[in-house]
């Protein structure tokens, strides 16, 4: 019996640390389970994103067509004689006016042309006197049957043929005259002088090639430019109109652009376009007129015509709102449930590069994720903040205020 009594505490004692030791890690166990599920639930958690719900809105787009401007009149100035280069009254670049002096050409000829048809006159004239004097001499004597008749019709014809001779040597002087003004050549048109290619003392003719300078009437311009068949289809089916000239009538004023990238101060119109495709280059040639009070647009520049295109009902989204994967875009819209599905869009770029109008791929009312980039992927759960559509379109708003 007293070796039981003895035994008895010690296995008392054990058992307490057992248990203890079995407690604590109960305790331990149940902790970390909580402090798991607590994790787990805050990584399932949806992300906020910014959502944008598109709606139709207007917006111009503007297509542009590279454009080589012409003077509304090149006129090149040719001798119409033969001679030197005796003065030059202009510089090359000069604005000259109409029957300005420009050059002389020395050609001593033609003056004394001038000079052996006033004497051929004046010998003329003598030769119509004297026949007028044998007819008055000879009519007396007809009426008075002294002579006969057909002595006083001799004396007619002579002087009909003496005031025939008078009146070749007339135009004769006229004629001479006429050359001898060619030696001054007075500018047709008003204008700007080109390049000069002959100094003076040099020799021309009425066949020289080059000309001796070009006048480029210049208070409107023409900027020609080219459309391929693709966007001559597309002109004539957007463009309202029963001929190609009555849908030119439609077409708003057309802007253009300086080699510099500005916007030329004045707004011009499409007047002429040529239907028939060039076979050559496949394309069909336009014209706009632009004004030029101030002369700032010459014969030669290039630039690029930009016209514009209205459209009252376009989905609009920002170009940050897309990605980009094998030359094709791509954003997140929103369906049932807040979670985001890939939708495949065609895109058009505004002018100012802030957005894409979608032309195909979206319908009113959609979704869209604005921040979502491509680290989305479709199913995922989020928590859509919505924004308001004058916030997203602010900074095209600016601009267009601008």
């Amino acid at each position: 019996m007293e070796t039981r009594q003895k035994h008895t505490p010690f296995l008392t004692q054990r058992q307490h640390l057992l248990i203890l030791s079995f407690s604590a890690g109960l305790l331990l166990a149940s902790c970390s389970s909580h402090s798991g599920k607590k994790d787990d639930k805050t990584q399932s958690q949806p992300k906020t994103y910014s959502v944008l719900t598109v709606n139709p809105r207007q917006v111009t787009l503007y297509t542009d067509f590279p454009a080589i401007i012409q003077g509304q009149q090149n006129v090149e100035i040719r001798p119409k004689i033969d001679g030197y280069v005796e003065a030059i009254y202009v510089d090359e670049g000069a604005t000259v006016t109409k029957n300005q002096r420009l050059f002389r050409i020395n050609a001593p000829q033609y003056a004394q042309d001038v000079r052996t048809a006033q004497a051929g006159i004046q010998t003329a004239q003598a030769d119509v006197n004297a026949a007028q004097m044998a007819v008055n001499k000879v009519r007396p004597l007809v009426e008075k049957d002294i002579i006969s008749k057909y002595q006083l019709e001799s004396a007619q014809y002579t002087l009909d043929s003496k005031e025939a001779a008078l009146a070749q040597a007339q135009a004769t002087l006229v004629n001479a005259r006429t050359n001898l003004g060619y030696t001054l050549i007075t500018s047709p048109v008003s204008g700007v002088i080109g390049s000069i290619p002959y100094k003076i003392g040099s020799l021309i003719t009425s066949t020289t090639t080059n000309p001796l300078t070009t006048i480029s009437s210049i208070s409107k311009v023409y900027a020609y430019f080219s459309l391929n068949e693709k966007q001559l289809l597309d002109f004539t089916r957007d463009v309202k109109g029963s001929t190609l000239q009555d849908k030119l009538t439609k077409v708003p004023d057309v802007m253009l652009l300086l080699p510099d990238g500005s916007v030329y101060g004045y707004k011009g119109r499409i007047k002429t376009a040529i239907g028939q495709i060039d076979t050559q280059t496949g394309s069909s040639n336009f014209r706009a007129t632009f004004p030029n009070p101030l002369g700032l647009l010459r014969s030669g520049n290039s630039g690029t015509v930009r016209i514009p295109r209205t459209l009252d009902s376009a989905l609009i989204v920002p170009q940050s709102a897309t990605y980009e994967l094998q030359d094709k875009h791509f954003l997140y819209t929103l369906g049932q449930g807040n979670k985001v599905y890939t939708t495949a869009v065609t895109v058009t770029p505004t002018p100012d590069g802030q957005y894409y109008v979608v032309q195909q791929g979206l319908k009113p009312g959609d979704r869209v994720v604005l921040d979502g980039g491509n680290a989305l992927k479709d199913g995922v759960l989020i928590k859509p903040r919505t924004v308001q559509p004058d916030k997203v379109y602010r900074i095209n708003k600016d601009q267009e205020e601008q």
